[in-house]
């Protein structure tokens, strides 16, 4: 038990510097500094920082697989807004995740293909969202060939790099939950029918208020 608890430290530890100076700048002596323990000490644990990579990846991506679960439990609009607030939640957990998309890319080939799994099934999942809610009779009919592919893919731009753009614009990411959803939303507006705009306004706006600083 000890072992995995200093194990767990030493994740925990790395998550909060990477997130603060990113993965690139984060030494293995300074998350041995940070916990209390020495370099040995750490690497008798995990063997280099890529190990440490890999194992804050494992998690990471169990928590992002729980976020595609939660697709269409609620038959309704709900359904989208809760899985926004799981989305905002994991973008303010691991910053770095995003921020450092380029230096994953570059650098972690296996962490690189999960991400890309993950990418596909997410943008999937969206475009999902507007052949159920037409169905339903809330999304309008696709307004000409591969419209709601591109839209599906721009959301999952915006889900994805909300908190780098937030960063570099000097912007708080803890302080923007409902201008991070309202964005969301905006993508999917235009094309509500009359029923989607009014269950929208009652379900969705509610909510959105509620939330505003």
């Amino acid at each position: 038990m000890a072992d995995l608890n200093t194990k767990q430290k030493i994740l925990n530890a790395s998550i909060r510097l990477f997130n603060e100076n990113g993965m690139a700048n984060v030494r293995l002596q300074q998350i041995a500094k940070e916990i209390g323990i020495s370099p040995g000490n750490l690497a008798y644990h995990f063997r280099n920082k890529e190990a440490i990579i890999e194992a804050i990846n494992d998690d990471l991506y169990e928590e992002a697989a729980e976020i595609l679960s939660t697709y269409r439990i609620y038959p309704n609009l709900m359904d989208f807004d809760n899985q926004l607030n799981k989305y905002f939640t994991f973008i303010q957990k691991y910053p770095f995740y995003f921020l450092d998309l380029v230096e994953i890319e570059r650098h972690y080939p296996e962490i690189r293909s999960k991400r890309q799994l993950h990418i596909s099934k997410m943008i999937s999942q969206i475009r999902k969202r507007f052949d159920f809610n037409n169905n339903r009779g809330l999304i309008i009919d696709e307004p000409r060939p591969g419209v709601y592919n591109s839209v599906a893919n721009a959301i999952w731009v915006l889900i994805t790099f909300w908190g780098p753009q937030n960063l570099v614009r000097g912007k708080e990411m803890s302080m923007d939950t409902p201008q991070f959803k309202k964005m969301v939303w905006n993508q999917m507006y235009p094309y509500f029918t009359k029923d989607g705009i009014a269950e929208f306004e009652q379900l969705i706006v509610p909510l959105l208020q509620r939330h505003s600083p």
